[in-house]
Order: C-alpha cells, then structure tokens, then sequence
C-alpha cells in the first residue's frame, strides 16, 4: 500500500503548490533515494516531508496513464491504480455528452475531468474525505463535490455513474465480480435510474444478468474495463471499442455480421484484440476481415491476409503438436528466443520453454512464436513469426 495521506497533508499540498514544484527538481524519486529524498523534503516541509515525496513520486507515474492534466494533481496511490487512462475516459465521456451526470465514486477526480467539458452539469462524491478534498484541488472551480455513501442518494433527476473500488481497505485486490460496494447495492440504491457502471474487463456479463449494454473498451491492445450502460443509454447488447494512443481504432457490435467458415491454418493465425475476446464478437471480427476460425470454440483465427489490427502470425511451420516437433523447428529455424501461446491445451508455456531452450540455438534477435491449440479433437502446433505491431 502507498502513503495514507491524512487531511492536514491534503491541506498542506493544496497550499504549497510552488514548494512541491522546487522540490521536484531536486529530488531524485528513486527507490535507492528513498532515504535522502524524505529528508531533504522534511528540511522544507516538516512532517508533510512524506506526503511530499509521495506526490511527486505519483505525479511522475501519473502522466502516462493520466496525461498532462495530472501533473499538478494530488493524487493517492490506490486511485492512480484504478484510475482511467485518459484516452478511455475521454471516450466514456464522449458517450455521456449533453447528460448530467453524478459520479456517486468520484475518488480524485480523474473520470469528472473528463465529464466536466462534455456534460452541462457534473457532480462528484466520495465516502473519503481526503479524495473529495484532493478533487476539490485537481478539478478547481465549477464542479460540486460532496462527502457522500455511494449507496445513499445525494442527487435527483442526474445519471448516476460509479467506478467501484476493486481492492478492500487492506489494499487487496477484491476477486471475481465482487466490488466496494457490490454491483447489485448500487443498482438497487440507485433503482429510479440505474447507473452506468465501470467494471474489471474480465468480469462474467452474463452471469450479472444486467438489462442494457457491455462495452469492453481496449487500449493498445490491453483490455482496460468494461462498462455496463442501463437500458436508457444501450444501443446493442455487446460492444467491442479498441482504442490506441495513435487515435486508431474501430468498434464491433453484435449487430455485425457473423457468418463465417472453418478451415485449416492458412498463411496467416491472427490473435484477436483483447476487447473482442471478452465481448464475445471473435466471429464478427473474423467476418468483418474475411478470416475464418481453426475451431469452432477457439479465438485463433486464420487468413491470407492479416488484418489492421490484432495481432497476426506468419505461419512457417504446421503439424499435431510434439515437443520432438517443435524443437526441430526451433533448431532449423536458428531460433535464439521463442514466444508460447496455448489456447485450450493443458501445456505450461514457462515449462515447455524450458524444456525447449537447448533447442534454441540461434542469435536472441531471431525470434519465433510458437502457438499451440486445440484444433477439433487433437493438439496442433503452429510455428510462426509474428508481424510487428500496426
């Protein structure tokens, strides 16, 4: 767990913006620093020396995930963990323009930033003082704040948002589909008008058996959350959103096409994007870019030609899988690293590495990837070289 910053820290910061400023130049924000960083902002902070350092060191994680808005943000470790890339949230926010909207788990902030220059009136509230008071200071004038359960309705007449926290207040790391506060409280706290809900992009939809929408939303190919949107707001049942820091991307709904073939590996295996994986549109994808699957229930598909995006795989090499096999083809290929995927086999990739590795014997910039899959009712084996990421 990160510093607990206590509400005379948060008041501190708030009003010693330039102070952090010139300690940041000084400051060296490294582990082996640790020592002599706290003690040279303790000379000119007191006993806020540690909140110090660690709003500085927050700040310097902060800015890839939250952009250039969060350089002077005050900020607390586990809401930077649970924070939104700035590319998704702006995106969530694009859909929400024109409402008015309360985000009921505001924490510090980073999802109304967002809201605040879409959406004609936002508030925000959090059971955490010290968050509310740190959005105060992030988010300036112009949005309400207030101290507020989740679970207890503070607003009338405003769509209600929540992010709810996915770590207990040990800093575990809560499992499944279980959230503080669970998914149901606040569907059934905020029963007028159900909210839209930010959720771990691995959990089961299905079993919540929630009217309306899931969007799984990727970011550079890592699946970053899934949004349950209420019935007011849901345009299909399942949506797929891959986003990329370049500005790239496309959206597939289950409302695309899905009839496609199966067939033997072609030149091409393509992994699909992670937010078309978990919003179960794999054949849509596959529809979309004239591929087919290797398997009816495996997300590998194949082509002659690979896509613009997902990850895709230049097929040298096919047979039912055997170590013997593979090796062999690690040995002629001049392999010096080798890439293991597995989908629906119960092969260990760090293991058969291992048991590979004298096998490569090649210079370490001659890389193969080597995908292994249930194909019908045997194991296959597919040595490829993977195409450099569009």
């Amino acid at each position: 767990m990160g510093y607990r910053f206590s509400t005379a820290d948060v008041e501190f910061l708030a009003s010693a913006g330039d102070l952090l400023i010139e300690s940041a130049k000084n400051l060296a924000l490294k582990p082996d620093s640790l020592l002599s960083d706290l003690a040279s902002a303790r000379r000119v902070a007191g006993e806020h020396g540690a909140a110090v350092v660690e709003t500085l060191t927050l700040r310097r994680r902060a800015a890839p995930k939250l952009g250039a808005r969060a350089a002077g943000w005050l900020l607390t470790d586990e809401a930077l963990q649970q924070a939104t890339p700035v590319q998704v949230a702006e995106h969530r926010a694009d859909r929400l323009a024109g409402l008015k909207v309360h985000d009921v788990t505001c924490s510090i902030g980073a999802d109304l930033a967002a809201l605040a220059g879409r959406c004609p009136l936002v508030l925000g509230s959090d059971l955490d003082p010290v968050r509310v008071r740190m959005a105060r200071y992030n988010l300036g004038p112009g949005v309400g704040l207030a101290v507020a359960d989740a679970l207890r309705p503070v607003s009338r007449g405003l769509l209600p948002y929540a992010d709810p926290a996915r770590r207990d207040g040990a800093g575990r790391r809560i499992l499944s589909a279980a959230t503080l506060p669970s998914l149901a409280d606040l569907d059934a706290s905020w029963a007028a008008r159900l909210p839209v809900l930010r959720v771990p992009p691995g959990i089961d939809y299905d079993a919540l058996g929630r009217p309306g929408e899931v969007e799984v939303v990727s970011l550079d190919g890592a699946a970053r959350e899934a949004v349950l949107w209420p019935p007011e707001l849901a345009r299909v049942r399942r949506r797929a959103t891959v986003l990329a820091s370049s500005g790239a991307g496309y959206e597939l709904t289950d409302t695309d096409p899905e009839q496609i073939s199966v067939a033997a590996a072609g030149d091409w295996i393509v992994d699909p994007d992670a937010a078309v994986v978990r919003a179960h549109l794999v054949r849509h994808f596959a529809a979309r870019h004239g591929l087919w699957q290797l398997d009816p229930h495996l997300a590998y598909l194949s082509g002659d030609t690979p896509p613009p995006f997902g990850r895709a795989f230049r097929v040298l090499q096919a047979a039912p899988f055997t170590e013997r096999t593979v090796a062999g083809w690690l040995r002629t290929a001049g392999a010096g690293t080798v890439e293991i995927k597995v989908r629906g086999l119960p092969v260990i990739p760090d293991e058969l590495r291992l048991r590979l590795r004298k096998s490569l014997v090649g210079r370490r910039s001659e890389e193969r990837t080597l995908i292994l899959a249930r194909v019908g009712r045997g194991a296959m084996a597919y040595l490829t070289k993977a195409q450099p990421a569009p």
